[in-house]
């Protein structure tokens, strides 16, 4: 399929129905707009718009400010470069969001994937997450990578792992000579009856990049997906990730860009 193809899929079959919300979150339709979020200490929410913004795009917006300030709640606004108004971004500064790292929507077939061989180096072993201890060591990697909060990880995986077990895989690659900690990890995410698998994560050790661990983790979930009846992947690429996603057959369709509002 073309980037546009798939382009195009994806549009009505996560972004319109809104297929992908985070699981356990409480989602509701607005007119145009997609909120999705969960209330109490750490809670958080997220805002999309995949029809537009209508007649008063400023209105809408401050609808939603409103919304989550009136919840004491963060939330990010998830933007594609193709939304409209063309300058959504642009407005959303205006009402107090903060622009984050833009990312590229990379799509593609699992078979794609598949096609493309991979292998671990010999003292590592890849297998599936089992419980809290793994849970911690892939928190431990993600933090020591990006800063996003060890709680926050460990206690988010665990729990979407408990409630929504058909719905989350968790993989972490481990030096089988050394133990320690995780030195890559990575899950996938499905979306019944859409067809598509998410990828998250993808992290690596410094010292252990360009020994294949991204690719054979990739290679592995896109084995599940395949075995589960799914056809297609998504990820959110960061620049380290966009070539190597690219080189393995996969396409980038667009950009994405958050932005942040806190109360």
């Amino acid at each position: 399929m073309t980037p546009d193809e798939l382009l195009d899929v994806f549009q009505r079959r996560i972004r319109l129905p809104d297929a992908d919300a985070i699981p356990g979150w409480k989602q509701e339709h607005v007119g145009p707009v997609h909120r999705s979020y969960v209330e109490g200490a750490d809670g958080a929410g997220f805002v999309e718009t995949p029809r537009g913004l209508g007649a008063d795009p400023d209105a809408v917006i401050a609808q939603e400010v409103a919304f989550f300030r009136e919840r004491g709640l963060p939330f990010e606004w998830k933007t594609y470069a193709y939304d409209k108004p063309a300058d959504l971004g642009e407005r959303l500064e205006r009402h107090g969001f903060t622009k984050g790292e833009p990312e590229t929507l990379i799509l593609g077939e699992v078979d794609r994937i598949l096609e493309r061989p991979s292998a671990l180096p010999s003292k590592v072993r890849l297998r599936e997450a089992e419980g809290p201890d793994d849970y911690h060591r892939i928190a431990v990697l993600m933090d020591t990578l990006w800063h996003n909060g060890l709680e926050r990880v460990e206690e988010r995986l665990a729990s979407e792992a408990r409630m929504f077990p058909d719905r989350l895989s968790v993989f972490l690659a481990e030096d089988v000579l050394r133990g320690g900690p995780a030195i890559s990890a990575a899950w996938i995410r499905f979306h019944p009856g859409t067809g598509f698998g998410s990828l998250w994560g993808g992290g690596t050790l410094p010292q252990w990049r360009r020994q294949g661990l991204y690719s054979t983790l990739l290679a592995h979930r896109a084995r599940l997906a395949k075995d589960r009846g799914y056809e297609f992947l998504r990820v959110d690429a960061s620049e380290d990730s966009r070539p190597i996603l690219q080189k393995l057959g996969l396409h980038a369709v667009t950009v994405t860009t958050p932005y942040e509002w806190t109360p």
